[in-house]
């Protein structure tokens, strides 16, 4: 046991010595950063879209999924444009869809 307590001391200024060597890099990336003609090249991606344009997009994509289904049903069970409109219109009315 008394063996291992300067050990742990140990692992902790080893710790505490790569801290601060990660912090003082960190630092000097970031002053290189600042700097006006800065040779780092950093890729920023595209642009960054609003929360709003994202669910808009969302949207229109659930709702191609959806009439591509729609088709796909409708041509699986030979049904035509009209009948599944008076069925949705039935079922509206009977209140089993909002």
């Amino acid at each position: 046991m008394k063996y291992q307590k300067p050990n742990q001391h140990m692992d902790e200024r080893e710790k505490l010595r790569k801290f601060r060597e990660l912090d003082d890099a960190f630092a000097e990336a970031l002053r290189e950063l600042e700097k006006p003609n800065s040779r780092f090249n950093i890729p920023t991606g595209p642009p960054v879209r609003s929360l709003e344009e994202r669910e808009a997009n969302d949207e229109q994509v659930r709702q191609h999924v959806f009439e591509q289904r729609l088709k796909a049903l409708m041509n699986e069970h030979a049904q035509s444009k009209e009948s599944v409109a008076m069925l949705l219109r039935t079922m509206q009315s009977l209140g089993h869809i909002a």
